[in-house]
């Protein structure tokens, strides 16, 4: 029997309830007995936000690139749209080393796949971006109503080329994937993985464009801050959730391509770097 080309697809669809299950206890795990709840998924960005935007926009009185007028509820939409995307990746960076040493006691049982933990990890952070979505078009429907006719103006209002969300998250969602596995197995072997991620997270953040637009960079800069793939991420998803444009075709069909591959190739790697976790662990 000839082997299909990608492998993990078939991987997570055969264990597909049990992803769903444990994707659910994990977000209902995470909020159990608190006061607030799930409530909590909607008061950190806001909180984040918040504080965000008062020191940039209050403080160094920052403006959104060309938007010489925009107020403090602008740049927070677009600060925002950047924030949704940066911690969708931070959450699965930052989990990705310690997902399989947390899980030690899950190595010995053969018949457990080890795969699905990554893939719990980017679900849940999945829905965290999700609500955070709630949020952005809150925003959005806030500023068209503070400001008649602004959202015209400024691209502001909730435009229907938000359906293309989807497809623009689908190269972030296959290589967070990715990456989850990748780290994930190496967080095995390699124990001070997690404290590098860290850092390499905090420092991404102010290069990643989720504080200013792409186009306020000096043109020698741009080229540059371009190979940071959550730029291209970021920016696309300000083109079709914030400005009503239609995404970049290219970017669509590179990205859907680059992302399949890097999931195929983290996966098998991930499966070959399990042979050797009970070992180690």
């Amino acid at each position: 029997m000839r082997l299909p080309l990608l492998r993990f697809p078939l991987a997570l669809w055969r264990q597909r309830e049990l992803w769903w299950q444990l994707s659910q206890r994990e977000v209902q795990g995470r909020y159990r007995g608190s006061m607030l709840g799930w409530g909590w998924s909607l008061i950190t960005p806001l909180l984040m936000l918040a504080v965000y935007t008062f020191v940039f926009s209050q403080i160094f009185r920052a403006r959104w690139g060309d938007l010489q007028q925009s107020g403090p509820l602008v740049f927070a939409i677009n600060l925002f749209a950047g924030l949704i995307v940066f911690n969708f990746f931070a959450e699965t960076a930052n989990q990705g080393p310690g997902l399989i040493l947390s899980n030690a006691n899950l190595v010995t049982k053969v018949i457990f796949p080890l795969e699905i933990l990554p893939a719990v990890t980017v679900a849940t952070a999945l829905f965290h971006a999700l609500t955070s979505l709630v949020v952005l078009v809150g925003f959005q429907v806030t500023n068209g109503l503070i400001s008649a006719g602004a959202s015209s103006a400024n691209g502001l209002g909730i435009h229907p080329t938000l359906l293309w969300l989807p497809l623009v998250w689908l190269p972030l969602v296959s290589c967070c994937l990715a990456l989850g596995w990748l780290l994930s197995a190496l967080g095995v072997f390699l124990r001070d993985l997690g404290q590098v991620i860290g850092v390499f997270v905090n420092l991404l953040m102010f290069l990643s464009a989720v504080f200013y637009p792409l186009s306020s960079l000096p043109p020698q800069w741009q080229p540059l801050l371009q190979l940071n793939p959550l730029v291209l991420v970021i920016e696309q998803t300000r083109r079709v959730a914030v400005n009503g444009q239609l995404p970049s075709l290219s970017y669509l069909l590179w990205g859907g391509l680059i992302g399949l591959l890097a999931c195929e190739l983290s996966f098998r790697s991930f499966q070959k770097a399990r042979r050797g976790f009970a070992d180690v662990l």
